[in-house]
């Protein structure tokens, strides 16, 4: 090689890179906005970055196969007379049909029944698949308002007022009319083909004053029995969570931007909300400050993938979690198995999540019969209890080299950090130090 004439290699730019640069070209070309399914794809702070401290000569450990390790979880205790008892604090969270196939709804029920914990309807109504095929049901209240009527708020184990959601806080949900089948549009009194979108608040309330006289309606009409939970995006965590409870809630559930959607537009999915792990210490100081934690319980989601997961989420003050995206996973939603019909929709296994379209070759995000009758409900709900089963173990097994008898034993003095940022955010030490940068308030 010549050092009078070196070869040169062209630069990229960090800024305007691949996926920039087609997106402009995706831009001018047809004049709409991106949508899609899924949750955030940008790396960020998540609970990867921490680790537990396990138990040695200062801490004694628990026996794995001789002593206990608590999962069960009430949810719903401070109002309610029929709160909500759980196995596991792992719950499956709103999804719809409409987004989903009948099929996949109620495999979701099938198998958090074996599992002994919760599934949620999400927007358009109750299926009398779900409603037969799932013990525990929590009954989605939305902005949209498809698919409500009384009798179905009081076959419901909860209520769920949606607020907001982690990929779309401030923003409403679609529905395109692909899926809006027949009973899709009869159950929400829509035109059969013809996009549908939810509001982005409810049209009954502007603040937490009538949302305190919409709960107290919730209340009478289903007689005081059900619990009601309110969901919020991750947006502002410390304020949100504290008008909830100020509200009259039992339960908040707290959704971060890792938690996915069956579809909106892509720049809300990435650029609005907060991480899952910047929501917790914040969401569980409103509770502490106001004399609550515990007994208005918090539900995180957004991102939860495994038992270490579930195991951090409640040793920073979660009482339990909800996961969407792992579910569908656990059921074959972009299984390799249908790689082919993949790769002939323009995408590869493992990153579908053109869900609005309605070609889930998996049969999971379809409202195509011919499509949704490849998933099995019994099969794959069955494959949901095994996943559900075995983070359940992981969390068990964490919480117990930490030496805890129960999952809500777990603390973040049992934590700490790999970066600044997930220490800050989690206002746990950083690895080998005593740390905790910050040191702010909420």
């Amino acid at each position: 090689m010549s050092y009078d004439n070196p070869p040169t290699f062209p630069r990229k730019s960090a800024t305007f890179d691949d996926y920039t640069l087609s997106e402009i070209r995706r831009a001018a070309a047809t004049g709409i906005y991106d949508i899609r399914g899924g949750g955030a794809k940008r790396k960020v702070p998540h609970f990867d970055d921490l680790l537990f401290l396990g138990a040695s000569i200062s801490r004694y450990p628990l026996e794995g196969y001789r002593e206990a390790c608590n999962t069960a979880v009430t949810l719903g205790d401070r109002f309610a007379s029929k709160p909500i008892h759980l196995k596991i604090p792992i719950t499956i969270a709103g999804m719809s049909f409409g987004s989903l196939s009948g099929q996949a709804k109620e495999a979701l029920g099938r198998g958090a029944t074996i599992a002994g914990t919760s599934t949620t309807t999400g927007d358009g109504g109750m299926t009398e698949e779900e409603r037969g095929h799932s013990e525990l049901l929590v009954y989605q209240y939305l902005p949209s308002r498809y698919g409500m009527n009384p009798r179905d708020l009081r076959r419901a184990d909860a209520i769920e007022v949606v607020v907001g959601q982690g990929a779309k806080p401030g923003g409403g949900g679609m529905l395109l009319g692909q899926k809006i089948s027949e009973r899709v549009a009869g159950m929400r009194d829509l035109p059969e083909g013809i996009d549908q979108r939810s509001a982005c608040r409810h049209p009954d309330w502007t603040g937490p004053d009538d949302l305190e006289i919409k709960i107290g309606e919730l209340r009478e009409i289903t007689g005081w029995e059900k619990p009601i939970y309110v969901k919020v995006g991750g947006s502002r965590p410390y304020y949100d969570v504290a008008l909830a409870v100020k509200s009259g809630a039992d339960v908040v559930v707290l959704d971060g931007m890792q938690g996915g959607t069956a579809a909106t537009q892509e720049v809300f999915i990435e650029h609005v909300g907060l991480p899952t792990l910047a929501c917790i210490r914040p969401a569980v100081q409103a509770l502490q400050d106001l004399g609550m934690h515990r007994k208005v319980q918090l539900i995180m989601s957004g991102g939860i993938r495994n038992g270490a997961d579930v195991a951090k989420a409640m040793a920073l003050g979660a009482d339990a979690v909800s996961i969407g995206t792992a579910a569908l996973v656990a059921l074959g939603d972009n299984d390799p198995r249908w790689e082919a019909e993949y790769r002939a929709l323009g995408t590869t296994a493992g990153a579908y999540d053109d869900w609005h379209a309605g070609q889930d070759p998996a049969g999971i995000t379809t409202q195509d019969p011919e499509l949704a009758a490849r998933l099995d409900p019994v099969a794959a709900g069955r494959r949901l209890a095994n996943y559900l089963a075995v983070m359940t173990l992981e969390a068990q097994t964490i919480a117990r080299a930490c030496g805890k008898s129960d999952l809500r034993n777990l603390e973040p003095e049992d934590l700490c950090a790999l970066t600044m940022e997930a220490a800050a955010m989690a206002r746990v030490p950083l690895a080998g130090t005593s740390w905790i940068p910050g040191g702010g308030g909420f």
